[in-house]
């Protein structure tokens, strides 16, 4: 068979871990805090020292609720913990706390939004409990390698999707969908710079039309978006590659180098024999009653995908401006706060949050939780531009001074003395002053040049310093001139 002349299809599941927001470990009560100094958060029990038991978070099991039933999955009412026996340096006991063959979710589904506004449905095979394991350090030693316990024990929910990705865009945008929602329901922070939230990918390649699919790599603990994304591309490329010049995609655990853009070879991909599950002795099977899951549902808040109808049906936001403000709970909290306290309409709100706003902060390189505006500010700001006390140029200026003081807006403008000119007779004056200095464009304007009625436009502008009201400059200046 030429291989050189099939065109190939990308076929993605992926395995997210995620780090749930409780305040102490899955089974001991040791704290979870980030970045404290190594091996003070591990306790005998997350060290697994003879004679200690486990015993399990509660908080934890809710948090895997709350995330099964935005999911619509199967919430197990018994489910039980494995161990999963394999040996590593930064695993203390020998073995991980997880579960199998009885998971606490299955059969869940995440829709996604892609860019061109068409919807997916990805299919969520299972999500499980389990512990995490330490973390090597490698820098601190020549030659050595140091273990920090402070992880190992910390509450994960491993969420397991289908094969039902095809391209980079749909991995990224489910991660992404996900990422939100456990941010929306305050089970994790999302924080994947700190490891909050990572993510193993599974990529296969296969001819598009078969029936098979093909053998898989596994990419280890991705922890950002823009690396989901490159990881995935040179994957695929790199299988392609293979297939083409007559090899064989082995299964295995691969690891992403950025510097590099590559993947390499970590180690064999493990079977679940290899593991060698059987449950664990020393923790009961977790069993669960309708009401106590019914209880739950009535905790949970609007949900993104909620939210975002709701901003389109109610404030009639385009698709686009729903997204960005229903993206995190905080975003969408600091618009409608904002719409509570303004008399404008809410898609002049939107454009200034997602514009002006999102704009400054990222350029920052901070968030909407750190903005210097309140959204009571912004909603005055908003107002004076309803009002027509300012323009939406001038807007711009006092928001520049927003952003480095806490001075009210009508402060602002007075101080500037930026208020808009409304009174025809000023402007008027302004209007035949800027006739009188640019009598050759208005010849030609009269002359039926009449692209130059914007450049005359711009002159009252500058004439006024700004200051005039552009939708009454427009019409006085248009009866001067085809008067």
């Amino acid at each position: 068979m030429n291989t050189n002349n099939i065109k190939w299809e990308t076929v993605i599941g992926l395995e997210v871990h995620i780090q749930l927001a409780t305040a102490s470990k899955l089974f001991s009560g040791a704290a979870t805090a980030y970045g404290r100094e190594p091996n003070s958060q591990a306790c005998i029990v997350d060290l697994g020292l003879p004679g200690v038991l486990p015993v399990l978070n509660t908080e934890a099991v809710v948090m895997a609720i709350k995330l099964g039933l935005s999911i619509n999955a199967h919430i197990a009412t018994e489910s039980i913990f494995a161990r999963k026996n394999y040996f590593y340096p930064d695993l203390p006991k020998g073995y991980q706390i997880s579960q199998h063959e009885e998971p606490i979710i299955s059969n869940g589904y995440l829709n996604i939004n892609l860019k061109d506004s068409t919807n997916k449905r990805i299919n969520i095979i299972r999500a499980h409990l389990e512990e995490d394991t330490g973390k090597l350090l490698h820098e601190d030693f020549r030659g050595m390698s140091s273990v920090d316990f402070n992880r190992a024990g910390i509450p994960l929910l491993e969420i397991v999707s289908a094969p039902d990705m095809r391209s980079t865009q749909e991995a990224v945008a489910y991660v992404k969908t996900l990422h939100s929602l456990v941010r929306y329901l305050e089970i994790c922070d999302g924080n994947m710079q700190e490891g909050s939230l990572r993510c193993d990918v599974n990529v296969s390649i296969n001819p598009i039309g078969a029936t098979e699919l093909g053998t898989r790599a596994e990419i280890k603990n991705i922890n950002s978006f823009r690396f989901i994304e490159r990881a995935i591309e040179c994957e695929v490329a790199r299988q392609i590659k293979l297939l083409e010049n007559g090899g064989n995609v082995i299964q295995e655990t691969r690891l992403y180098d950025d510097n590099r853009g590559e993947t390499r070879a970590l180690r064999n991909k493990e079977e679940v024999l290899d593991y060698r599950y059987f449950p664990d002795p020393d923790l009961l099977p977790i069993v669960i009653d309708q009401e106590y899951i019914e209880n739950i549902r009535q905790t949970l808040p609007e949900l993104p995908w909620e939210k975002h109808e709701r901003f389109q049906q109610e404030y009639g936001l385009s698709n686009y401006d729903a997204t960005i403000l229903s993206s995190t709970r905080e975003m969408a909290d600091y618009f409608e706060a904002t719409l509570q306290a303004t008399t404008a309409a809410a898609k002049l709100a939107a454009n200034w949050i997602i514009v002006e706003l999102l704009g400054a902060l990222n350029r920052n390189n901070t968030d909407i939780t750190h903005s210097p505006i309140t959204p009571q500010r912004l909603a005055t700001l908003l107002d004076r531009i309803h009002d027509n006390t300012i323009s939406g140029k001038i807007a711009k200026e006092i928001f520049g001074d927003m952003l480095n003081n806490t001075e009210t807006v009508d402060a602002i403008i007075t101080r500037k003395n930026l208020m808009q000119i409304t009174d025809n007779d000023v402007l008027e004056k302004i209007i035949d002053l800027v006739i009188a200095e640019n009598s050759e464009q208005v010849t030609q304007y009269r002359s039926g040049k009449t692209t130059l009625f914007g450049f005359l436009v711009g002159q009252v502008m500058k004439a006024s310093r700004g200051k005039a009201n552009p939708q009454q400059v427009n019409t006085l200046l248009s009866a001067k001139l085809n008067s």
